[in-house]
């Protein structure tokens, strides 16, 4: 699948992506909010094995010189449902990029039929819950310390809170 907006690409991702994909990857401000920490090349090459593979996950390439800027998470789930995520490359945060491709890959989506998509989301990461809303998308849900990923120096969760949002498709 590739989808074109005025200034973007959206499409599978290739090996050639490595170096631009390690770049955001591995920057802690870009994931501080995801359930994975900074990554090495190793680990970025070992992931690129499985974005390849897949047609869940889309890069963004911008048009004008063919830089892959970020990847937008399409999840296939039961009842024509889709979750959507995104993760895009800092320097390129504040320009639009992520609302221009998840708006173009929801209409797409909901053309073809899905019924429902939906997005789980920090709290604490109000830039991301805003660009759904901004597309949107509403909240449904705050369930509070429902998941943790990391664990303290005494090997206790780190419980955190998370925000359920969703959009419905209004043709099906």
């Amino acid at each position: 699948m590739i989808i074109e907006t005025d200034r973007l690409i959206l499409r599978r991702f290739q090996e050639t992506d490595l170096l631009d994909l390690y770049e955001y990857l591995s920057n802690e401000n870009v994931v501080r909010h995801e359930p994975y920490k900074p990554k090495t090349k190793e680990e970025t090459e070992e992931e690129l094995k499985w974005r390849v593979s897949t047609d869940e996950m889309l890069a963004v390439e911008l048009k004008e010189n063919h830089k892959m800027i970020g990847n937008v998470y399409i999840g296939k789930r039961d009842f024509d449902a889709i979750e959507i995520g995104y993760v895009f490359n800092d320097k390129y945060w504040e320009k639009g990029h992520a609302t221009e491709a998840c708006a173009k890959i929801i209409k797409h989506l909901f053309d073809n039929g899905v019924h429902r998509i939906f997005a789980e989301c920090d709290p604490n990461n109000p830039d991301s819950w805003k660009l759904l809303e901004k597309l949107g998308f509403v909240r449904e849900a705050h369930l509070a310390k429902n998941v943790y990923f990391w664990r303290d120096e005494n090997g206790k969760p780190i419980w955190k809170d998370t925000y359920i949002y969703s959009l419905l498709n209004e043709n099906t």
